[in-house]
């Protein structure tokens, strides 16, 4: 049979109807950090996607880097999460949430003045958002042995929040230079304790997490992202291709329900990545393989008829088009995004985009 976007999948504990995964896309309307009525309607109207992966929340206080990101640290994240997964569900959706921590991409006025964490006392390059604007990354805190253990916690804690508030899964963040990323790549790891150093090391607190984040759920409700050839964030790391390809063997041995890669962004190789082919992660990879990167409909068919993947996850083709599944099954026209409109806001640019007449 011929594998295509519209051909069922099976996914950890999931039979999803279709391979169009939607992204976990940062939106910044989570007022006081509590997701919000208009956020159910958002996820509702793309409740057609195989499997949703709503935005990064963050797992602590601590863990928080931009302004109105929900949490899952709280009773009133809790309810409120709970009414938007009950609605997805009566949609006939299947909606995981994306556990994060920004370790150094944050800054002091998030804490009260407290420094942000990271594995290491290096300040990234660029600016931090704040909630008064830009303003320059500082030089974090460097996690003790003792703190490490804490935040492996607040990940078991805030996956039984997300098991509380009515979620298929989770998926840990280990992407896009956030805090497990840091870990794992030695631009940013300089340690020379446990947590450092060999490639064992550097992996050990992604794999802490995810033990006890599956602890909770069970493996077949778990997924992580990873982003091999990622700069952003100002991440580099002298062998990737090295680095990811032992992460990615480490993480075979838990039988999660997916691995997301984040393939070489235009970015990414502008930035000087050192791209790792997706053939080689696949190769190092046995289970289910999400991927995505820009992908339009061609890219994603040849990528599964190559067998590169397993299903295809869509960013900015979900923000301007709900019913994107329809969409490409028609050959319909696609929505353009508004670029400006995707952080923070009202309705406009977020739930507003036409639904096809088709």
């Amino acid at each position: 049979m011929t594998t295509t976007l519209f051909t069922p999948l099976t996914v950890g504990a999931y039979e999803l109807p279709n391979r169009l995964v939607m992204a976990p896309l940062t939106r910044m309307r989570a007022p006081d950090n509590i997701p919000t009525e208009l956020m159910a309607h958002y996820y509702v109207q793309r409740a057609s996607a195989g499997l949703i992966i709503a935005e990064a929340t963050q797992i602590t206080p601590l863990g928080r880097g931009y302004p109105n990101t929900p949490g899952i640290h709280n009773a009133a994240q809790v309810a409120a999460w709970k009414h938007i997964t009950a609605e997805v569900h009566a949609a006939g959706g299947r909606i995981f949430l994306q556990l994060w921590h920004v370790g150094r991409i944050s800054h002091p006025d998030y804490h009260n003045g407290k420094l942000p964490v990271a594995p290491s006392a290096i300040a990234p390059a660029g600016d931090a958002v704040t909630p008064t604007g830009m303003q320059p990354f500082v030089v974090p805190h460097a996690l003790t042995t003792h703190e490490i253990a804490s935040i492996v916690e607040d990940y078991r804690t805030a996956a039984t929040y997300a098991l509380m508030a009515g979620f298929d899964g989770v998926e840990i963040h280990s992407a896009n230079g956030y805090l497990l990323d840091q870990f794992l790549r030695d631009g940013s790891n300089q340690r020379t304790d446990e947590y450092g150093g060999s490639l064992e090391n550097r992996a050990r607190l992604l794999l802490a997490v995810t033990q006890a984040v599956t602890q909770v759920w069970g493996a077949d409700r778990v997924g992580v992202r990873l982003s091999p050839s990622g700069t952003f964030n100002d991440m580099q790391d002298s062998d990737p291709a090295t680095l990811f390809s032992y992460v990615l063997g480490q993480l075979n041995g838990f039988k999660l329900a997916y691995v997301h890669l984040v393939d070489a962004l235009e970015g990414d190789i502008r930035h000087g990545a050192k791209v790792v082919e997706l053939a080689v992660l696949r190769k190092a990879y046995d289970g289910v393989l999400i991927i995505c990167g820009g992908y339009d409909q061609q890219r994603a068919e040849l990528t599964l008829t190559e067998g590169l993947a397993d299903a295809v996850a869509f960013g900015q083709l979900y923000i301007a088009n709900p019913d994107l599944v329809a969409r490409f099954k028609g050959n319909a026209p696609l929505n353009t995004p508004d670029v400006n409109t995707f952080y923070g806001g009202s309705e406009v640019g977020y739930t507003d985009y036409p639904v096809w007449a088709g």
